[in-house]
């Protein structure tokens, strides 16, 4: 008998928890994530706002075995998306609001080469669902 099981739920659960909390934070404190978006893309707004669904309904997906396949690759996805805002970071010298949102050029570097990928990583490997004999 085959069936379909999770590796390390507890991990997903996680996963949901973080892009949950993150989702509602775009609309808690959008001041926060408007700088982030690059200006040549526009719609800052609109864009923060579909990125804070985004992360909420995918959080939610998340925690449902049977969706939770196309949850992390939809994260996958959206942190993809999420790639030009972190070079936008490197090209402002890490330095994206005087008033506000200011960080040493090379936490920006960190953040896309190390810690980016790291979670493209986890998104891909504790959602993945593998097939168990029993």
């Amino acid at each position: 008998m085959q069936e379909a099981t999770q590796k390390k739920p507890w991990s997903a659960w996680l996963m949901a928890a973080a892009y949950f909390l993150a989702g509602i934070n775009h609309f808690r404190v959008p001041e926060f994530y408007l700088p982030l978006i690059p200006d040549y893309l526009g719609h800052k707004i609109l864009l923060n706002n579909l990125s804070g669904v985004a992360e909420v309904v995918l959080a939610l997906c998340l925690i449902n075995a049977r969706s939770r396949k196309w949850a992390a690759w939809g994260i996958i996805a959206m942190l993809l998306a999420f790639v030009p805002a972190h070079i936008w970071m490197i090209q402002k010298d890490g330095c994206l609001d005087p008033n506000g949102l200011c960080v040493p050029v090379w936490v920006a570097w960190v953040r896309l080469l190390i810690v980016h990928p790291l979670l493209l990583w986890w998104a891909y490997r504790c959602c993945k669902t593998t097939t168990a004999t029993s």
